[in-house]
Parts: structure tokens; C-alpha cells; sequence
């Protein structure tokens, strides 16, 4: 489990793709004064295991489809990459739940800064939109981040200086795609009215018996 919270950037040092996975190696510093063989590593979001590392970098695996299926498809030599630990048993929940498993991708169709804030407006399939609500939580590349805006094709956050200057949202221009990750209670919530039995109480209903 994570936070949303990242700590530090990362560059992609080397990329080995075989037919049946792959192998990201980032060079990094603040997260491998504490780290071991088997710690989970949210890169760019997405939930990582790590199976090697020295005093410079660490090496994780990505299994195809994590790899088709996010923004892991864009990465090259030197990269960056937003990194952040699982959360700790006596770690402080600074941004929201997050899991590490992203539910698909999104495309920044606009960028507008304002004196206190950078807006971002995405856009992405209905899918993820329908867990959406505003105010609520959304994860974009590992970042926790609170939605202003919601539409039929699109929704907007506004990213604070600090945020902004520490990951790597600094560097997404127009068209850049991002991994998203829903938060964990909108899809339990929905998970529970798509088992629930409908109800026979309708607005048409209400409306005839004077509500």
C-alpha cells in the first residue's frame, strides 16, 4: 500500500524486455538508504518488486501485460520516474489509499498555470470517469491528488507549487499519456451497487406519491 505521496525522482538507467517480462533499472538515492530485495516500489504509480539494487540504483520486474497495459510502454533511457516506498506499519497516510494497480491511462489535453497552481485537465475512458467525483481522490503516475472537475470525457486537478517542482508533472506537456489509478473506495462502493438487487423505487415513483 502507498500514499500518493512520492520521494524522490528517479532516472531510468537500463531496459531488458524478453518475451515474457521485463526489467527497469533506476538510478535513485533517498529510497535506498532503506531498502531490500522483495520491497515494493511504486514507479510512476505502479506497484513494482524489486530484485536487485546497489548503493546507486535498484532493479525491478515488469510482467508484460503491467507492461502493455500503462504508460511503462513510453519510458526509454533516462526517463524519470516518480518513486515512492509502501507504506510503513508506523508511516503517516499523507495523501489517500493507494494500491499500485493502475486502471488505465489518461492524456493531458490542457496545462494552464495560475499564480498559486498548475491546472491539468485529462482525458480518459468512461471507465475511470464513472468512479470519479469531485473533490474526491485520484492517483496520476503515483501522485495523490484531489479532483477540482469532472466531465463526460474529461477531469481537471490543480497541482500546488510544491507537488508540481518534486515529480515529474513538471516535465508533461500536451498529449503526454499518465497512469491512473481510481481510489480504492469508489470501486468498493461501486463493486456493492453492482451486487446489490434493484430497487423497484423509481424518481417517476416518488414523484406520483407526492414526493
Amino acid at each position: 500500500m502507498f500514499t500518493g505521496i512520492i520521494e524522490e525522482i528517479g532516472k531510468v538507467e537500463r531496459i531488458q524486455k524478453d518475451s515474457r517480462n521485463c526489467k527497469l533499472s533506476i538510478k535513485a538515492s533517498k529510497i535506498l538508504t532503506d531498502i531490500h530485495l522483495g520491497d515494493s516500489i511504486a514507479v510512476n504509480g505502479i506497484c513494482l518488486t524489486v530484485t536487485h539494487f546497489n548503493h546507486q540504483s535498484f532493479t525491478v520486474d515488469v510482467m508484460n501485460e503491467t507492461w502493455s497495459r500503462t504508460a511503462l510502454t513510453l519510458l526509454k533511457h533516462g526517463s524519470e520516474v516518480n518513486l515512492e516506498r509502501a507504506l510503513s506499519v508506523n508511516g503517516r497516510l499523507g495523501g489517500h489509499v493507494v494500491t499500485g494497480h493502475i486502471d488505465g491511462t489518461g492524456k493531458i489535453s490542457s496545462i494552464k498555470k495560475d499564480d498559486n497552481a498548475v491546472w491539468y485537465q485529462i482525458n480518459t475512458q468512461k471507465e475511470i470517469l464513472d468512479l470519479i467525483v469531485e473533490k474526491g481522490s485520484i492517483t496520476i503516475d503515483g501522485i495523490s491528488l484531489t479532483v477540482a472537475k469532472v466531465s463526460k470525457v474529461n477531469f481537471s486537478v490543480s497541482v500546488i507549487p510544491h507537488t508540481w517542482e518534486q515529480t515529474i508533472l513538471k516535465s508533461k506537456q500536451v498529449g503526454s499519456t499518465v497512469n491512473l489509478e481510481n481510489d480504492i473506495l469508489g470501486k468498493y462502493v461501486q463493486k456493492l451497487m453492482d451486487n446489490s438487487p434493484k430497487s423497484e423505487i423509481s424518481k417517476e415513483l416518488l414523484y406520483q406519491n407526492g414526493f
